[in-house]
């Protein structure tokens, strides 16, 4: 069981192709040499890389001690209205465990669905149903099937939604967003070390405390409007937030150790970098 937090970039940031490098085979190595030791292969648009390719990125993550996990398509739907259409989710999140199987993930990140035309009780039936017949298709994978928490207000994936869902088997894992969650609440949701805690406090006393001490995260800055989440910023960003400073010092005080990925628009290895720079220098001086 991993001992700290570890922190990483969703996807190649522009430095890498600065420096550069072409191939995803290659971040492993790019990620090692920046002292990250996490990553998450982007498949949101849907999974393209071939089998080779995704072991070699695989293999290349094992030879440098770099922990992966994969986003499924964003097309995914669990409370499509359309049952063509929502149980073709299913044969999505098939592919994407076969690819994170190729890869050596442990962990794949699936979109929770729209309440925008149904209510978010029949959204939350509908997506329930879904995740039981994954369970029947996919049966008793190794691959943990994380469901995240969603920044627009329109769709299905507050905590208590997510957390609920995830109660429907122990297969499924929370992917808390912390910047989903600040934009889908218009900003201050998160600004004290407290107001991080809480979110860790909430998934142990709904899921058990194993779930919440080394859960998979994502954090950015998010710009959002009225209707929530708008597009990702950089940590440069100083509107919008939300800050990740005591985030980190919260991480240290519940003593869990999540993995961290930075999905920030661009520099997302360098911001996974400096969280990573804020948690060690906080953990070294030995206050928690």
């Amino acid at each position: 069981m991993r001992k700290e937090a570890i922190f990483g970039p969703g996807g190649n940031s522009e430095s890498f192709y600065a420096a550069g490098f072409k191939s995803t085979t290659q971040a492993p190595a790019f990620l090692h040499a920046l002292g990250l030791g996490a990553y998450e292969f982007e498949a949101g648009n849907g999974i393209s890389a071939g089998e080779a390719t995704l072991k070699k990125i695989g293999d290349e993550a094992k030879k440098y001690g770099i922990e992966l996990s994969l986003h499924a398509p964003y097309y995914i739907s669990l409370s499509g209205t359309d049952p063509e259409k929502r149980l073709k989710s299913i044969t999505y999140i098939e592919k994407s465990l076969a690819a994170a199987e190729c890869l050596g993930a442990d962990t794949i990140v699936i979109h929770t669905g729209s309440a925008a035309k149904i209510s978010r009780e029949e959204a939350m039936r509908l997506a329930a149903d879904t995740l039981y017949k994954t369970l029947e298709t996919v049966g008793d994978t190794p691959i943990r099937l994380g469901l995240e928490t969603m920044g627009k207000i329109n769709q299905l994936g507050t905590l208590e939604e997510v957390l609920t869902l995830c109660g429907i088997d122990p297969h499924f894992y929370p992917v808390v967003d912390f910047g989903h969650m600040n934009a889908r609440e218009r900003g201050g949701f998160f600004e004290t070390v407290d107001d991080y805690r809480r979110i860790f406090s909430r998934v142990g006393e709904v899921l058990g405390d194993d779930k919440a001490r080394d859960m998979h995260c994502h954090f950015s800055k998010i710009e959002y409007t009225d209707a929530g989440e708008k597009r990702h910023l950089t940590f440069a960003d100083t509107v919008y937030g939300p800050s990740f400073e005591p985030l980190m010092e919260a991480i240290l005080r519940e003593n869990v150790c999540p993995r961290i990925i930075c999905e920030s628009a661009g520099t997302m290895a360098e911001d996974a970098l400096s969280m990573q720079c804020v948690y060690r220098a906080l953990k070294e001086r030995g206050e928690y």
